[in-house]
């Protein structure tokens, strides 16, 4: 097998950051792999794409999504079905097979397991931008935080990002996102708030004034947290594109992509194809180059790119063309992607005959923006409303993040997919109005989310803010009917 892993990198430096090399084994095969990594990045640095087969049709499965929102990756480890080996990482010793679809003892007796109880004022869901600044603020207003995320590392979609911010100073301008990662674990370290990572909350439950999350630690052990109020910053899932092999191995999602490269340092594929020219997808572009990724070209249904147009200056320069009004017709491939076919489309959206263009690549990144994760707030009764300007579902709430659900609050690409900085600043906003709600923190602490409301005002006054304004108006007048 091929080993992938990046040795040299403009910013980056793995080698010194993996941790100890351990051997886990796939289908009784040793491979290399080093502590700190998910199964699928080792299986990747290994050469190994095609994780799993569909059940009737035995179409090959690859890692897509790389944060534990979609099914591409689940596979059978150490007799345990459905392991979502993009979020696992790797133990000594480990045995990893293609996904069974029984249920091992196990599981069977996890119902006779001690319940393990922890008690907090305010539970933050999702180790990210949004979150980790949720947790801090309401902490520093004088709460009992617990922080849940079901990552094995805290810092959400900032640990994969090694471009700098915009902004002002104070919201960490000039500012690589795995710097800013480092920069909010460290503070939430200082202040010493209890954090469970590996653990995926499964449901929101009310006792009388009691709120509880249930939540599933390593695949096996049962948490109950409970709390007064709840903030939800479980961030965003990947949107794909329809067309002719969709979900052939090699086709990932620009974060699943960025995760491999940025966060564990294995090379994804030597010629990629981008879908998609807003930031991600330019941003993806560079970051790929970084890697020593050919970037063959990207491409873009609009007839002008999404994106910040300094981001798109730096991919030309590069020597990556970006075609607009193209889109991707079809992958090729056996077991996994091999060539892509893209052509021209017209006023109606409707592929030009004779435009065609063959891409001979072996990575097809799909860069077409994000959509909420909303299922648990859902499973928690709070209204929830599609707006199209905030990237699809989201739940109803109030200027101070507050749902329709008394003591249920959501923050970042939850809210409604944006940026890492007003993800930061709702946050912030979202963790001084739990403990607000709650009789907690001091009254003066209104005058700080007034302050921060009118940085997130200013923040979004530009172009690409306008249609997040229009959504979050929808909203409000949703609350005020």
């Amino acid at each position: 097998m091929d080993i992938v892993r990046i040795k040299e990198h403009p910013i980056l430096n793995f080698e010194s950051k993996r941790g100890r090399k351990v051997t886990i084994y796939y289908k009784g095969k040793p491979i290399e792999a080093y502590e700190g990594e998910t199964i699928a990045a080792a299986l990747h640095a290994a050469g190994i794409k095609v994780l799993n087969y569909s059940r009737i049709k035995k179409r090959p499965r690859g890692l897509f999504c790389a944060i534990g929102k979609c099914s591409s990756c689940l596979m059978t480890v150490n007799g345990i079905p459905n392991v979502r080996t993009c979020i696992t990482l790797v133990e000594d010793g480990m045995r990893i097979e293609e996904n069974a679809p029984r249920l091992p003892k196990e599981l069977k007796e996890l119902k006779k397991r001690n319940v393990r109880r922890v008690k907090s004022d305010i539970i933050v869901i999702g180790g990210g931008p949004a979150g980790m600044m949720a947790a801090i603020s309401a902490h520093d207003a004088g709460a009992k935080v617990v922080l849940i995320d079901e990552n094995p590392m805290l810092g959400g979609q900032l640990v994969k990002q090694t471009h700098k911010f915009f902004g002002k100073r104070s919201q960490f301008a000039g500012v690589r996102g795995v710097k800013i990662a480092e920069i909010l674990e460290n503070e939430v370290k200082k202040r010493n708030i209890e954090v469970f990572l590996q653990t995926s909350a499964v449901g929101i439950f009310q006792d009388g004034n009691e709120k509880i999350v249930v939540g599933i630690r390593k695949e096996s052990e049962l948490i109950e947290l409970h709390g007064r109020a709840i903030i939800v910053a479980t961030g965003a899932m990947e949107k794909s594109v329809p067309f002719e092999n969709n979900d052939l191995p090699g086709i990932y999602g620009a974060g699943a992509i960025q995760t491999l490269m940025n966060t564990y340092g294995v090379k994804p594929g030597e010629k990629a194809l981008i879908v998609g020219a807003g930031n991600v997808g330019l941003i993806l572009a560079y970051q790929l180059i970084q890697a020593g990724v050919k970037v063959e070209a990207i491409v873009e249904a609009m007839p002008k790119i999404g994106g910040y147009f300094v981001h798109a200056a730096k991919v030309r320069r590069l020597g990556v063309p970006i075609l607009t009004r193209h889109t991707i017709l079809r992958a090729e491939g056996k077991e996994k992607v091999e060539r892509a076919i893209v052509a021209q489309i017209d006023e109606n959206w409707r592929p030009i005959p004779g435009t065609e263009k063959i891409f001979d690549v072996d990575l097809i990144a799909i860069a077409v923006g994000l959509r909420p994760s909303i299922e648990l707030l859902q499973q928690a009764g709070c209204q929830i409303r599609y707006v199209r300007e905030l990237g699809g579902h989201v739940a109803v709430r109030d200027e101070w993040l507050e749902t329709t659900v008394r003591g249920i609050f959501v923050a970042g690409d939850t809210a409604g997919i944006e940026e890492a900085t007003t993800a930061m600043l709702e946050g912030k906003i979202a963790g001084i109005a739990a403990a607000l709600r709650l009789g907690i923190a001091s009254e003066s602490l209104v005058k700080e989310i007034e302050k921060t409301e009118r940085e997130l005002e200013e923040f979004r006054s530009g172009p690409f803010g306008k249609h997040i304004v229009e959504g979050i108006r929808k909203l409000l007048s949703e609350v005020s009917k």
